[in-house]
């Protein structure tokens, strides 16, 4: 979980960044593709989470 946040952090700082400063846009690029990775990773944990549980 730390590392996700950590993660979401790291992104928003490279896109705040790559948005602001000339010349550097391909580091909100990076940041885009880094936070759809992390919340793809998230959703994928969450979802092999789930299956292990049983009905009963």
């Amino acid at each position: 979980m730390v590392a996700f946040l950590l993660l979401i952090i790291i992104a928003f700082v490279l896109g705040i960044i790559g948005a602001t400063v000339a010349g550097l846009g391909y580091l909100l690029i990076i940041a885009i593709v880094l936070f759809a990775a992390d919340l793809a990773f998230a959703a994928w944990r969450w979802s092999r989470q789930r299956g292990r549980r049983s009905l009963h």
